[in-house]
């Protein structure tokens, strides 16, 4: 008998008696298989099964490894970190696609929710702030699919992210101003990018006396800050009640007086009440929009407004009106997450376009043409 049918036997027999995994429930279960089992096969089953019932089983270590934000799984074999320096493989495994499917399916029940062949995937938060999505198989492919986003441990500053090259001297001068002048802006970029990293970073600056209200889907946001006030969304539960959407929070936050409204990421419904906060007196707004450029800008809050019920027009009008500058991350060679174009936005004829202030090009600053403006709206310096 293999190690893995040796296992699996023992699995069920564990599961049929409702045991727990201890050295000695597995033992007495041993007892009951051919062959004989010495205390290192106890003890080796123990480790294996507890993997597998506690925390995030084989995926524990790779969770808590310094400077992890994602861990993703391909089926039984395909393990990858990303340590900021793009995706890498790991040697963990799994036995087959059944254990995947169990840690996904005991991940997703630790948070409430639902994951089997009628509901083949999950979007969730686990208790310590990681964000779960899985995708069952045969829906995804080459197996399951578990995709893990780690939250911060803790909250970066703009020296730290100097420290690593996502902002230079003069930048994170101009970025100081951007929030000094209570500017609202948004950082963009793909997935992975750091978005929300400078996003904490810069809500760090913001004076004390402020008080911050951080609308998320999933908090992710922790900045620096001695008065922030968080506010999360909600999936329905299993029968389908209790919803609460990130257009719900933002209406809410509104009418507890915040000095700056954040939403960590603008990616519904929400941007309707979101344009009409900005252009109503609650100015330093800012927020995350995933686009490839900051020329995308535009076009991706028109999608957004327009499926919300907007018509182009009014998108455009409040957009111009509402936002102010858009900072926008790329990733540079060796997968080095920066800081790479500084836009404004300007109404013409009717639409909003975006203009390049200042673009970073093999570690030198270009000034473009919408530099003037940048001065006028955050007062920045060269």
């Amino acid at each position: 008998m293999s190690a893995a049918d040796l296992l699996e036997r023992v699995r069920r027999r564990l599961a049929e008696g409702a045991l727990e995994v201890t050295p000695v429930s597995v033992a007495e279960a041993l007892r009951e298989e051919p062959g004989l089992h010495g205390s290192a096969t106890v003890l080796a089953l123990v480790d294996r099964l507890r993997s597998e019932t506690i925390g995030a089983g084989p995926l524990e270590p790779l969770l808590r490894l310094e400077g992890v934000t994602d861990v993703l799984v391909n089926g039984a074999d395909q393990v990858f970190v990303d340590r900021g320096r793009g995706l890498e493989r790991h040697d963990v495994t799994f036995a087959d696609d059944a254990a995947v499917r169990r840690l996904a399916q005991r991940l997703a029940a630790a948070a409430g929710r639902r994951l089997d062949d009628a509901s083949p995937w999950v979007d969730a938060r686990l208790a310590d702030g990681t964000r779960l999505h899985a995708v069952l198989a045969p829906v995804a492919r080459p197996g399951t699919v578990v995709s893990m986003r780690v939250p911060s441990r803790r909250a970066f500053s703009l020296d730290d992210l100097h420290a690593v090259g996502m902002v230079d001297d003069r930048s994170v001068a101009w970025l100081e101003h951007v929030v000094a002048s209570r500017a609202a802006f948004v950082v963009t970029g793909g997935t992975g990018s750091g978005k929300t990293t400078l996003l904490a970073a810069l809500l760090g600056r913001v004076s004390a006396s402020e008080r911050i209200v951080v609308v998320e889907d999933s908090t992710e946001l922790r900045p620096d800050h001695p008065h922030v006030v968080g506010l999360e969304a909600r999936p329905a539960n299993v029968e389908g009640a209790g919803r609460v959407t990130v257009r719900d929070l933002v209406r809410q936050a509104l009418r507890m007086r915040p000095d700056r409204l954040v939403v960590g990421e603008v990616r519904g419904a929400e941007v309707v009440d979101l344009l009409a906060a900005m252009n109503t007196g609650h100015e330093g707004g800012c927020g995350t929009v995933h686009a490839n450029s900051a020329h995308d800008v535009p076009a991706r809050f028109e999608a957004l407004g327009v499926a919300a019920g907007l018509t182009r027009d009014a998108v455009h009008s409040q957009l111009g009106s509402a936002l102010d500058v858009v900072l926008h991350l790329a990733r540079g060679p060796g997968g080095l997450r920066r800081l790479h174009e500084i836009a404004v936005l300007e109404a013409r004829g009717g639409q909003v376009v975006p203009v390049t202030a200042a673009r970073r090009e093999h570690d030198l600053w270009r000034i473009g043409p919408g530099w003037d403006r940048l001065v006028a709206v955050a007062g920045v310096e060269r």
